[in-house]
């Protein structure tokens, strides 16, 4: 069996290494660091449409790049965690976040945002899986179910704050277009010292070279990893319509024109997604990826509502719920395969919900933006919620499947 970064209990505490608790935080770090680069063009959407003259499916477009590219990472370095260590991984993930964030931050066109995303695209396929599993693995002793937990409160505090730093600089600071990825820069750059001195990789010599091969899911816990899977995806379908669409809606359909206050709403989302993840930690995670379903489907009937009555009050109870929905699936869907999975294919299992995850989102991004500029933003919204509504059913049967087995 592969031996994967170990802690500093099992070895020599090597000079300026991290230890366990540190460890854990760091990792967590670089979890909310990659969804914070992820979102961090959420607000700036409506400025490259109004300075570009760009549509609702080349801004969509923009966002779907960066799914499209995290896949293909995901399919070809899925595992590389489990092989070069939790700390190599992150360290090319997040010179690869640097490297987007800066593009999007000297962008004098949109051909540089679409490079910039598929680099960032790139950067969260490499840094999120090993990020996950850390967090599992240096958790402190007989606490690991609750790593999903931080794990889903780090990455719904990296949405909240890309929507609302970014709105705030938008609306308020110069160079509305590059300051907050100026801003975000900085930020990666002050964890990249932490992820450093990380502790090292000691590989085990029976274990087999890296080379790309498909992502592995084991056969005892396939029902579990499809619960799992659909869960997230579930809770990244739901969260793609505000990342894709969001700020446009603010705009379009709800009748605010302030960036700030937009990012706000929108932040409303992520922000109670963190506080169910911490809320619910003692629920189990089939309870509450069950719960979950639940949630979101009430939350897509007020989307729509929300939407077709201009309403901005019904816009934020959406948020609101949509954010109970988001902490409780994504949280339940990551404690259900990270707590199961076999240490050695940890990395690889993780990256396999993930990657389902982020086809989904990619999916629903690109086709809702086609559907916007061909048919208006109000049937793309109202074809979003009833696709996101099957997706919710079908996430609810399968986990109550691997409850009764």
């Amino acid at each position: 069996m592969a031996t994967l970064d170990l802690p500093l209990t099992a070895t020599r505490r090597a000079p300026r290494t991290l230890g366990r608790r540190a460890t854990f935080w760091t990792a967590a770090a670089v979890a909310g660091l990659s969804l914070w680069t992820s979102a961090a063009p959420t607000t700036t959407y409506p400025l490259y449409a109004r300075t570009w003259h760009l549509t609702p499916a080349a801004t969509t477009a923009i966002f779907a790049v960066y799914p499209i590219v995290l896949v293909v990472f995901l399919l070809v370095f899925g595992q590389l965690s489990d092989f070069i260590g939790r700390r190599t991984a992150m360290l090319y993930g997040v010179g690869a976040l640097l490297a987007g964030v800066l593009l999007f931050a000297l962008a004098p066109s949109v051909g540089w945002v679409y490079a910039g995303r598929a680099v960032m695209g790139a950067g969260v396929g490499l840094a999120l899986t090993p990020a996950t599993a850390a967090v599992v693995e240096f958790s402190a002793r007989g606490k690991a179910a609750r790593a999903s937990s931080i794990t889903t409160a780090a990455t719904a505090a990296g949405l909240a704050l890309a929507t609302i730093v970014g709105g705030a600089l938008i609306q308020y600071a110069p160079a509305p277009q590059h300051l907050d990825f100026w801003v975000l820069l900085g930020v990666i750059a002050l964890v990249v010292p932490f992820v450093w001195m990380m502790p090292r990789h000691t590989k085990d010599e029976s274990q087999a070279p890296w080379r790309p091969r498909p992502i592995r899911v084991p056969k005892s816990i396939r029902l579990l990893y499809a619960a799992a899977a659909l869960a997230v995806t579930t809770s990244f379908a739901f969260g793609s319509v505000f990342l894709a669409l969001g700020a446009q809606l603010g705009r379009d359909l709800i009748g605010s024109t302030n960036i700030f206050v937009i990012g706000l709403v929108l932040a409303i989302l992520s922000a109670v997604g963190g506080l169910t993840a911490i809320a619910t930690r003692s629920v189990p995670a089939g309870r509450q990826v069950q719960l979950g379903t639940g949630t979101v489907l009430v939350a897509l009937t007020l989307l729509q509502l929300s939407a077709s009555a201009h309403s901005l009050p019904l816009f934020i109870l959406t948020s609101l719920l949509g954010g109970i929905s988001y902490g409780l699936l994504f949280s339940g869907g990551l404690g259900l395969i990270s707590t199961h999975a076999p240490a050695h294919h940890r990395g690889g299992t993780v990256a396999a919900v993930y990657l389902v995850a982020y086809v989904g989102q990619g999916v629903v991004a690109l086709s809702l933006g086609l559907i916007a500029t061909a048919s208006g933003l109000s049937t793309a919204l109202l074809i979003g919620v009833l696709a996101i509504g099957v997706l919710a059913v079908s996430t609810f049967i399968v986990a109550t499947l691997r409850v009764v087995r």
